[in-house]
């Protein structure tokens, strides 16, 4: 895995992430120790073209070919082309794109080289984050309950708070901050809620060509399909206990669900079970948190805040009600789980993946010369 980076104390690390709902690549720097946040940094965002997104979604759930190269090296072009107009850091962390995720099977593929980048960048650069843990047992998500852990204990809260990521995939994370390390037995429970934006947009693109339902505008002039909703929570993995995880086409058939619906119509019953997911994974919480902090892309869709809203029994609010950054909060994550890595320190546990033990993943890449 390499040393680890020598100086100690706060450092700054950049985080970098590309998500599965494929709006482009997020960048943020964070001051950090790999315990506590010290401060936040600049950020940064570079949209995928059109043909770049298209690139990126024929390889979804492929694990080679050519398909999977080509991806990967839009992936690391778009990077790159970002990166190198952020001012120099002690460390980055590159999540990579993800294309294929089944922990029981084949395992997990992030495309885009680590390596690669910190010869370019002239960086140490800290890359697959989610192999180690998904070889030691772990689903090899979701990733960034270690960092929600710090975000609750920086903005000083002190009951129970929920997380919730809407990108692609929905994902959980369940906080107690009163427990002082994430990797401690009951600090966190993280797992995926189910889809969140991923069918959606798909829609979108394929019926109207836009990437996404800008404002939630066209489900609000739509009506729920009741139907193709209980077929979507009769789901076996909403039954499953926690943790858990899912690839971003798991539930490729609820889009044929909403085959025959207007678009409106099929925009409202997607974003409704985004949000009937949502509902579904509190039952499993250790108990009802005081308020549940959005963060992702979904948080700006009003429809869906609201249906997630009328459907908890606590307060539902994006993450800058507590200073947070909604649209940086998992580039972020990388950049504190980066420093994590170098300095030997888990980035998952028994309660965020389901792994056998805390387990620290990823690899270290230094430019060459560069000890």
């Amino acid at each position: 895995m390499g040393q680890a980076i020598s100086k100690t104390g706060a450092v700054r690390a950049l985080g970098a992430m590309s998500g599965t709902s494929l709006d482009g690549v997020d960048a943020a720097v964070l001051v950090t120790d790999g315990h506590d946040i010290v401060g936040f940094g600049e950020t940064a965002y570079r949209s995928y073209s059109t043909e770049e997104r298209a690139v990126i979604a024929a390889s979804f759930g492929k694990w080679s070919g050519p398909e999977v190269q080509a991806a990967a090296r839009v992936v690391e072009a778009a990077h790159l082309a970002l990166l190198e107009g952020m001012a120099p850091v002690d460390l980055i962390g590159f999540h990579g794109q993800t294309l294929a995720h089944a922990p029981r099977a084949q395992g997990t593929l992030q495309v885009g080289d680590g390596g690669l980048l910190a010869e370019r960048l002239g960086c140490p650069v800290v890359w697959d984050f989610r192999s180690a843990d998904v070889e030691l047992g772990g689903e090899g998500a979701p990733l960034a309950p270690f960092f929600h852990h710090a975000c609750a204990r920086y903005a000083g809260i002190t009951a129970p708070v929920a997380f919730l990521n809407l990108g692609g995939v929905g994902n959980l994370t369940w906080v107690d901050p009163t427990v002082e390390k994430p990797e401690d037995a009951g600090a966190l429970l993280a797992f995926d809620t189910g889809p969140a934006n991923a069918p959606l947009n798909d829609l979108m693109q394929a019926r109207l060509g836009r990437p996404f339902d800008e404002g939630g505008a066209l489900a609000a002039s739509g009506t729920v399909e009741q139907g193709a909703l209980e077929l979507f929570l009769a789901e076996p993995y909403f039954a499953r206990i926690p943790p858990k995880s899912l690839d971003r086409n798991d539930f490729a058939e609820m889009v044929g669900l909403v085959t025959e619906l207007s678009d409106a119509d099929a925009a409202a019953t997607l974003t409704a079970m985004c949000a009937a997911g949502v509902a579904e994974a509190m039952q499993h919480c250790p108990q009802v948190p005081s308020q549940v902090l959005v963060t992702g892309g979904g948080r700006q869709n009003p429809v869906l805040m609201q249906m997630i809203a009328v459907s908890l029994d606590c307060s539902v609010a994006p993450v800058e009600e507590i200073g947070l950054d909604g649209d940086m909060l998992e580039a972020q994550a990388f950049a504190y789980l980066a420093v994590r890595v170098a300095r030997r320190l888990p980035t998952s546990c028994p309660g965020t993946t389901g792994v056998r033990a805390a387990v620290g993943g990823g690899t270290v890449s230094r430019p060459m010369g560069r000890g």
